[in-house]
């Protein structure tokens, strides 16, 4: 695979017309400061000029939900309308396009009742798009917010997109976003017997990287169906580190609420192959831990139906465990509440389920929690695939 530096519109819409190639418009190279927030960071959607070229008098598809949106708060499907690009289809991941359907709940295609678009959703059993729902589309567009981890779904949604597109000789354009645990890469890599809709590649379970690099990794590794390749342009983030810390403007899925949420998620959510809840069902997603079968303790709370969690793990069941809502900022995959919650659960032998491998990717994980391996050892064993991951991963890397 070439990687193109595109530096104008011009260059960037001759690539379009390469067999197979990843083009990554250059980002300004403004010196920044780590405590520079995200009021300074132009995200991919934002750096418009960069793309409204590529755009004109084309066919658009666009796979985006309510994180596709400019700083102004203007979502970009009204954006592009306004612009008059001509918006054909919306396609859209788990938890639909406006992003209220909970957890793996049946997304069934629609119409926006805002703009009249089709909506065509990508979750579920059509998780790739087919080729008539991509008749007539000149260009794909994909702008969602991902969140740094291999099992949140939508960068198994990008891996389809891509594919499709690929296979439908369609150029796809990724408006690429921060990653707020952008600086973290940890955890054990994917093994490929586990590979799933939470895990599509060997990757850690904190990779590091923004969607728009990642995207470029899946391309330039090859992993697509037979090794294909789609037609790729990044639209980079501008005055953009991934050191820098950074605020999402709305939640990315029901029960990422916050910031804290979004950092606790990847450690809190191997708690969904077990039978401890993580606050679905309360106002502390991803920021509490629980159950009935843990040791009580001074900290309890009682999961009910709301928003994001129609029927939660133990609904109206008083839950026993740890509040996280003040916790310092991780910097590494976390382990430790876990390997405590095993520990003080009344029956071990109940505690993982089948879900659990197919979160962490490896059946090593949970046979070294039940054989009482201390959290430092079992880092130890994911050091040599993590130092292969990172040299591998510095090809595609576009920020600092």
């Amino acid at each position: 695979m070439i990687k193109f530096i595109a530096k104008s519109a011009f260059v960037t819409a001759f690539l379009f017309c390469a067999t197979s190639y990843s083009a990554t418009i250059q980002p300004n190279k403004t010196v920044i400061s780590a405590e520079i927030n995200n009021a300074v960071i132009k995200t991919g959607a934002d750096n418009y000029e960069k793309y409204l070229p590529l755009l004109k008098d084309k066919k658009i598809g666009i796979v985006t939900n309510q994180t596709g949106i400019l700083s102004n708060k203007t979502h970009v499907v009204d954006f592009l309308l306004e612009k008059k690009i001509n918006v054909q289809t919306i396609f859209a991941p788990e938890h639909g396009f406006r992003g209220t359907a909970d957890a793996g709940e049946h997304i069934v295609d629609g119409k926006d009742p805002k703009t009249g678009l089709p909506i065509i959703s990508l979750y579920g059993d059509n998780k790739k798009p087919k080729p008539t729902q991509l008749s007539g589309i000149d260009v794909m567009i994909f702008d969602l917010q991902d969140v740094g981890a291999r099992f949140y779904t939508y960068i198994s949604s990008l891996h389809y997109v891509m594919e499709a597109c690929a296979e439908n000789n369609i150029p796809l354009i990724v408006f690429d976003r921060p990653n707020p645990n952008g600086s973290i890469v940890d955890g054990p890599l994917l093994e490929k017997e586990f590979t799933s809709f939470v895990g599509m590649h060997p990757i850690p379970l904190l990779h590091g990287m923004t969607i728009g690099e990642y995207a470029q990794m899946v391309n330039g590794e090859k992993w697509l169906k037979d090794g294909a390749q789609c037609k790729l342009t990044v639209i980079p983030c501008v005055d953009y580190s991934r050191t820098m810390p950074y605020s999402l403007l709305v939640k990315p899925s029901p029960n990422l609420p916050n910031d804290q949420s979004i950092n606790l998620y990847a450690s809190l959510c191997l708690f969904e192959g077990t039978n401890v809840s993580m606050g679905r069902g309360t106002e502390k997603q991803f920021q509490i831990y629980g159950s009935p079968y843990l040791t009580k303790t001074n900290f309890s709370f009682t999961p009910k139906p709301n928003f994001g969690a129609k029927d939660p793990l133990y609904n109206g069941k008083e839950c026993f465990g740890e509040d996280l809502t003040t916790y310092p900022k991780l910097k590494q995959l976390e382990l430790k509440w876990i390997i405590k919650a095993y520990q003080n659960t009344s029956d071990k032998t109940k505690f993982f389920n089948g879900f659990f491998t197919k979160l962490a990717g490896t059946k090593k994980l949970q046979q070294q929690i039940e054989s009482g391996v201390s959290e430092k050892e079992i880092r130890k064993t994911w050091q040599k695939d993590l130092e292969a991951f990172k040299k591998m991963r510095t090809k595609y890397l576009i920020y600092k």
